[in-house]
């Protein structure tokens, strides 16, 4: 049910859109002191092959993004269906997000997290304030497949991994 003028719920909003699911990335960047600082999205797409571009989004009111965005460089971390818990524990707030949290820098310096599906190294093209998110744009500098596992999803305010390979079998047979 809409509500006059237009308005929709905020809670509506949020359960209907919770029925797409997202990929659940890790956005890592050097903070201060070459300490590891990061957050969790799950708005990573791909925006533009030429130039190499992609994006995120942040909410206006997170304290990492500020730091993110004073280093002008991040890594987006694709992360693996085995890694809800550190999915969980770079979300958490008042917490040392790195502390037992294996990780490799990247060229650039940013934190590659082991483990992950894939990673992209990317310096801040561009930020635009849009409702109460900020959109991040960021050029690629390097990027990597680092392994085979399939990705942890976020679907109806849960983690999952379920991803049918029949797409993929089929491109294979086909040839695509």
């Amino acid at each position: 049910m809409s509500q006059p003028d237009g308005e929709i719920d905020g809670r509506r909003f949020r359960d209907v859109l919770g029925h797409f699911p997202t990929s659940v990335v890790a956005i890592t960047t050097e903070g201060a002191g070459q300490r590891p600082e990061g957050m969790v999205v799950g708005s990573f797409t791909s925006v533009s092959l030429d130039p190499p571009l992609v994006s995120f989004l942040a909410d206006r009111a997170s304290g990492t993004l500020p730091k993110i965005l004073g280093a002008g460089r991040f890594c987006a971390n694709v992360l693996a269906a085995d890694q809800e818990l550190l999915s969980r524990k770079l979300a958490a707030r008042g917490t040392d997000r790195f502390d037992g949290v294996a990780w490799k820098p990247s060229a650039a310096g940013n934190p590659v997290l082991d483990g992950v599906v894939a990673w992209v190294d990317c310096g801040i093209e561009q930020v635009v304030e849009i409702g109460d998110h900020f959109l991040v744009v960021g050029r690629v500098r390097d990027l990597r497949v680092e392994s085979a596992k399939t990705p942890l999803l976020f679907f109806r305010g849960g983690y999952g991994d379920y991803f049918s390979t029949t797409s993929l079998l089929l491109d294979q047979l086909i040839g695509w």
